[in-house]
């Protein structure tokens, strides 16, 4: 399988050197013109071909074997890019979120089906290992009543925000914000164990029309969840899931999802931890395998999820008055 990279950002800067041993060819980067020098030490890095170095999307597109892009480019171009590289017969792996709203989240869904095509949202928590051990876990706690995170790190760009330079992660014309960018990982953490909410509803603090935090609550009618999302303050990172019969508990953020703690009610405690040393690791090999098998059950499956979770994300932001241009288009 050639996968093709498309950005030179950070998460593409650390994923890129490992796709090689996670199962992956790597065929391609593309980037701008102004950033040609970083696409050809990242080509070098990730062990692509010389002549797979590209100015723009386009000329990947048209010129390269990959069979696969993977879209590490700003939010609002997730959906443009991605709907391009459908058209064009390329399966896509696109970073988290996988799009601006539910409505284009949707539109990509019907495409990619419609082509016999795999689309794949990165997001790491679902693949780790640690999570798929809460969800082994969950019974041994009894009746679900309460299950609440928090995901707060403080942005070094919140100054430079404050200051009155807009940058893409506090930008509504880039589909920024916190929730976008940190409450998305709770949500998918919250929403894969759980699945749909009943009710949602986000309580944000909102400038210059984007949220820099947050509190999401979601209602399962018998239990309730939260999720609060910072990026103009921090906290310690801890998520718990409390039942009748104990809880079970995190204290490291949902995107690594790190070592698991089970304490029940009568003193008995449990630890575990399988996490990779990077976290990216799980859900790239999970991709490779989806496409080499043909796996499209549960790239379905995935998807599915993707499009609930953007489903929420989209309710939430519209409760809290935040509004981005791909939402009006």
């Amino acid at each position: 399988m050639k996968i093709g990279i498309v950005g030179t950002g950070m998460i593409a800067q650390i994923v890129g050197p490992y796709l090689a041993e996670w199962g992956w060819s790597v065929g391609a980067v593309a980037g701008t013109r102004d950033t040609m020098d970083q696409v050809r030490e990242l080509a070098k890095r990730a062990g692509a071909p010389e002549d797979g170095c590209y100015a723009t999307f386009d000329e990947l597109l048209a010129n390269s074997d990959v069979d696969t892009v993977y879209l590490a480019v700003p939010n609002f171009l997730h959906f443009p890019f991605a709907k391009q590289a459908l058209e064009a017969g390329r399966h896509v792996i696109v970073e988290k979120p996988m799009c601006s709203n539910v409505r284009e989240a949707e539109e990509l869904a019907r495409l990619a089906r419609g082509r016999d095509l795999m689309i794949l949202e990165a997001i790491s928590t679902l693949y780790l290992p640690n999570y798929a051990r809460i969800r082994e876990l969950l019974p041994r706690i009894g009746t679900i009543k309460i299950a609440s995170m928090n995901f707060s790190q403080y942005s070094s760009r919140y100054d430079r925000f404050r200051a009155g330079e807009v940058l893409p992660a506090f930008d509504p014309a880039k589909s920024g914000g916190a929730l976008m960018d940190l409450g998305l990982y709770n949500l998918h953490y919250l929403i894969g164990l759980f699945g749909a909410p009943e009710r949602v509803s986000y309580l944000a603090n909102v400038e210059r029309g984007i949220d820099t935090s947050g509190v999401t609550t979601l209602d399962y009618g018998a239990f309730k969840a939260v999720s609060v999302a910072a990026k103009d303050c921090a906290a310690p990172s801890i998520n718990v899931i409390q039942g009748t019969e104990g809880y079970i508990m995190q204290t490291t953020r949902a995107n690594r999802c790190g070592k698991v703690t089970l304490h029940l009610n009568d003193g008995t405690e449990e630890r575990y931890d399988d996490a990779p040393e990077l976290q990216w690791e799980s859900e790239f090999r999970a991709f490779a395998r989806m496409l080499h098998e043909g796996d499209f059950d549960s790239c379905h499956r995935m998807l599915d999820h993707s499009v609930e979770v953007a489903r929420v994300m989209t309710e939430a932001r519209r409760a809290a008055g935040v509004v981005f241009p791909a939402d009006e288009r």
